[in-house]
């Protein structure tokens, strides 16, 4: 097969679906929330492991949707700077798309607080290349003006996302990250690794969590803005970030 996700495809098929009306029910109000970095392998095994704990979400007759993002910084790289720094509260600007037939485009605020938690808002644009009518928007929410930001970097990439059965978590599974720098014309893919992201209704127990730690699978932070700009921006500063991508090159190029 040349597609590289076709097990994982396979796997997928084999989960009951939920559909996207059921899953608006998910709420998630006191959120609490988790990443780990495997590899593709890992992510097989966790897959023939969560069949009778999770479902998966079904759009437009698929498991497996495509999601293109794309980055606003200011010319500072002040946004990334504040992660990069640990500073919070702070901030990302993006402007996300659904890829599929409806072509949905959002532009959304992330704002993390000094507690940890982690809020979303935004409003629908008409495509990745037309936001000014978010303006007031992004001028509200985020403390600078459209004019004052500009795109920095796009990624592509697919997501699997599960449910458990209670209702009380989503697990979201990107796999295939790409990136492509706008500023500076660089490219990276990210090869075998796979992002997992469990967010969940407080402290209540997870099933997944167990079977991640029986595939040794451990948390670990991964920021797609901040790793795909050091990836393809050697200009940046990124001390900070060193550990963290030796650490993710050899949970992905280790032999297993």
């Amino acid at each position: 097969m040349n597609d590289p996700t076709y097990t994982i495809r396979e796997l997928a098929e084999r989960l009951d679906p939920i559909g996207l009306d059921e899953m608006a029910g998910l709420r998630l109000m006191n959120r609490m929330d988790m990443k780990f970095v495997t590899c593709r392998k890992r992510l097989e095994q966790l897959l023939e492991m969560v069949g009778g704990s999770y479902r998966a979400q079904l759009h437009e007759g698929t498991r497996l949707s495509a999601y293109m993002t794309t980055y606003w910084d200011t010319g500072e790289h002040l946004f990334y700077l504040q992660h990069h720094n640990g500073r919070t509260p702070r901030q990302k600007v993006r402007v996300r798309t659904y890829v599929g037939e409806e072509m949905l485009t959002f532009l959304e605020v992330k704002t993390k607080n000094n507690h940890g938690r982690t809020g979303k808002k935004r409003v629908r644009v008409a495509g990745q290349d037309d936001v000014t009518a978010a303006a007031d928007f992004v001028a509200s929410q985020a403390g600078h003006s459209l004019g004052e930001l500009h795109p920095t970097l796009r990624n592509h990439f697919r997501r699997l996302t599960l449910v458990n059965r209670g209702m009380t978590e989503r697990l979201t599974i990107d796999l295939g990250i790409c990136f492509d720098n706008l500023e500076t014309e660089g490219h990276a893919g990210t090869g075998e690794l796979v992002v997992i992201e469990l967010k969940r209704d407080g402290a209540v127990a997870s099933p997944v969590l167990e079977m991640l730690r029986r595939l040794r699978v451990k948390p670990l932070g991964f920021s797609k803005y901040c790793i795909g700009s050091v990836m393809t921006n050697p200009g940046l500063k990124h001390n900070e970030f060193k550990p963290r991508l030796t650490e993710i090159d050899h949970l992905v190029n280790r032999i297993y």
